[in-house]
């Protein structure tokens, strides 16, 4: 308006107004046009929501339609590997390294791994927890959320289907990492009942429809996991015999060293959370349908006849050093740690984390000064 009003002497006041009806005029419209556009984006945004909320409906609805064929997810021939797994028929050119061998007066540990040829890094663990029952064992194991009480790694899970003509069970889980973006596993599992009330479980990675992918998340793409629970001969007691495998995108040694370091820790607090279970479970009022409630019967012919006390071997074993013909080295020695925790800080800082690098490598260089000169006055004194 100022500068209509102090413009040139030239304007008169008719082209003044035709101005003024000009700018008015295009005002107008544009103020239409805009409005049309937000109408229009209005309705087509409404229109997608709708029809994305309808998609889960039609796609939940086949999925847990018959024909959605989860009995081709896991099959016998899952539960037959995962058998002979358990049973340790190992393939002579793996070889197995002793990791951990722990206990206390109500749990006991051990595991051991090895880098196939082909695949991630596989774990075989047996884990022996005093005056409890294979029943409870079980339902402790297969409770996810009562792990998200105990558990703090876990961030999310949820029940995605299950398929009460098989049993099998499908479920997303959300699981953290130190300095890393959090894990996403969509996995299915089934669970059968042996002999003598042994429990045998598969667990591996699926693609379900109703769990899309999501960019602050990490989808892991290969999961193979089983274990088998079963009673400890001559004692108040059972164990779970677990073999594992799954690429989480970590780096390889570094997760084993954080394995190593970081799991019998874990077990403790597995082992005060199940003590509490019992209590837990007594109190809750009906239990949510899983694959607990559709368990399966294993099919003739592929449970082993073997019930030696997996436990009892490894006890042995470790005063001799020795298992299935094999020697274990008694754990990770002092030159090996220390080039982890170097390897460690070069990762760190490779991974762009120069603070953490840096006190690790740090730690590592301390570590060689305070052997050099706990060395040099060991010498002095001797001289």
């Amino acid at each position: 308006m100022k500068l209509l009003e102090h413009g040139s002497s030239s304007f008169s006041s008719s082209s003044t107004w035709e101005i003024h009806g000009v700018g008015g005029w295009a005002t107008m419209i544009a103020v239409f046009v805009i409005l049309l556009w937000r109408l229009g984006r209005l309705i087509f945004s409404n229109r997608f929501r709708s029809s994305s909320n309808s998609a889960p409906t039609s796609i939940y609805a086949s999925a847990i339609n018959p024909q959605f064929r989860t009995s081709e997810i896991i099959r016998d021939a899952d539960l037959k590997a995962l058998v002979e797994d358990l049973d340790e028929k190992i393939n002579p050119n793996e070889r197995w390294d002793n990791v951990v061998d722990k206990r206390n007066d109500s749990v006991y540990y051990n595991a051991k791994c090895c880098k196939p040829k082909d695949g991630p890094v596989k774990y075989i663990s047996v884990t022996v927890f005093e005056n409890c029952s294979t029943e409870m064992l079980r339902d402790f194991y297969m409770d996810n959320d009562y792990r998200k009480q105990w558990d703090k790694m876990v961030l999310e899970h949820e029940q995605l289907q299950v398929d009460e003509s098989n049993g099998t069970e499908i479920g997303r889980t959300i699981k953290k990492f130190p300095l890393l973006t959090p894990r996403e596993y969509v996995l299915a599992w089934r669970l059968w009942e042996g002999n003598d009330k042994t429990f045998y479980c598969f667990i591996k990675e699926y693609e379900h429809p109703l769990a899309s992918r999501k960019n602050r998340y990490v989808r892991v793409g290969f999961f193979r996991s089983g274990w088998r629970i079963r009673k400890v001969p001559g004692r108040n007691a059972c164990e779970i015999k677990m073999v594992h495998q799954e690429d989480a995108g970590l780096n390889v040694e570094m997760a084993k060293l954080a394995f190593a370091k970081g799991i019998w820790s874990y077990v403790c607090k597995m082992d005060n959370a199940l003590r509490k279970y019992s209590t837990i479970q007594n109190t809750r009022q009906g239990s949510p349908v899983s694959a607990v409630t559709f368990l399966q019967k294993v099919p003739p012919g592929l449970e082993t006849i073997n019930i030696t006390d997996s436990s009892s071997q490894l006890e042995s074993s470790a005063s001799t050093g020795q298992s299935n013909g094999r020697k274990f080295s008694r754990g990770p020695s002092k030159k090996f740690i220390a080039n982890g925790l170097l390897l460690l800080g070069v990762l760190c800082l490779t991974r762009r984390h120069p603070p953490l690098g840096a006190n690790v490598a740090m730690a590592y260089i301390f570590k060689k000064l305070r052997k050099r000169d706990a060395s040099s006055s060991s010498q002095s004194r001797r001289s």
